[in-house]
């Protein structure tokens, strides 16, 4: 295989990523027309496999952003097919915030590619590389928004809607924890060349429990408030009403049985 043609191979959208695009796309349009029996399932997996489909994009994101930041090894490890399963910890990246997702309700930050560090020459590059992937959250919420703060939901089947309004607050949820500057979150990427070798020294030994420590501090009621708070506001600066990420999450909840009277659809 000619070089070139190897670097074609290794931007080659995966088929795996693929059919996360198309489960998405077929259970979107199962949730705008109202074709499923059950309008919670739909949901449940439009929200989910949008939901990986985002994973996917914030881990491309930084690989795409390392390669132009110098390290071109992440194309030979399948970091630009968008391919899930060629993560560095596919379980962190994936399974573990799909999971609290259906647990929790929260948009988890995912595990992360590899990046070689000593590839990348300049604190701003590794700096960006960092902001990228929660970058793209913001986007893909913005996206996902769009039809509220752009006031164009007339049209828009109302299980669509809340469905929207769910994944955008997924997408925030995660773009906030991941922008928290704490050893283990890519905040903390984003500001860890600034700081001197003496402190970052000293941060290194507490840098593996950080993303641990910080979903145990989501439990403490006072810290859980503040958070939740300023995601509603985030959310209303969204133009998204709190009443309708509230039934798309209860929609999504299919395995707790019908969604309250006000949110059924």
């Amino acid at each position: 295989m000619t070089t070139a043609a190897a670097r074609r191979h290794e931007r080659r959208v995966s088929p795996v990523f693929l059919a996360i695009l198309a489960v998405m796309a077929v259970t979107g349009w199962a949730v705008w027309t109202d074709f499923a029996a059950s309008p919670g399932l739909a949901v449940f997996l439009f929200v989910t496999s949008a939901w990986v489909v985002s994973l996917c994009l914030h881990e491309y994101a930084h690989a795409r952003t390392a390669l132009h930041g110098g390290d071109i090894t992440v194309g030979a490890k399948g970091y630009l097919t968008l391919n899930p399963l060629a993560y560095t910890h596919a379980v962190l990246s994936v399974v573990l915030p799909v999971l609290f997702v259906i647990m929790g309700g929260i948009g988890l930050p995912g595990g992360a590619v590899f990046i070689e560090q000593g590839r990348i020459k300049g604190r701003w590059k590794h700096s960006l590389i960092s902001a990228a992937g929660p970058l793209a959250n913001v986007l893909f919420a913005i996206v996902c928004t769009a039809p509220f703060w752009l006031d164009a939901l007339d049209g828009v089947p109302p299980a669509f809607r809340y469905a929207l309004a769910f994944l955008a607050f997924l997408q925030v949820t995660a773009a906030l924890l991941n922008f928290l500057p704490v050893p283990g979150l890519d905040g903390y990427g984003v500001v860890e060349p600034w700081l001197s070798y003496k402190v970052k020294r000293q941060i290194e030994p507490y840098a593996p429990y950080g993303f641990f420590i910080v979903i145990a501090l989501l439990f403490v009621p006072q810290i859980n408030n503040a958070f939740f708070d300023a995601i509603d506001a985030l959310m209303r600066g969204l133009g998204v009403p709190e009443a309708s990420r509230y039934c798309g999450s209860q929609l999504f909840r299919v395995w707790e049985g019908a969604p309250p009277e006000s949110c059924r659809v």
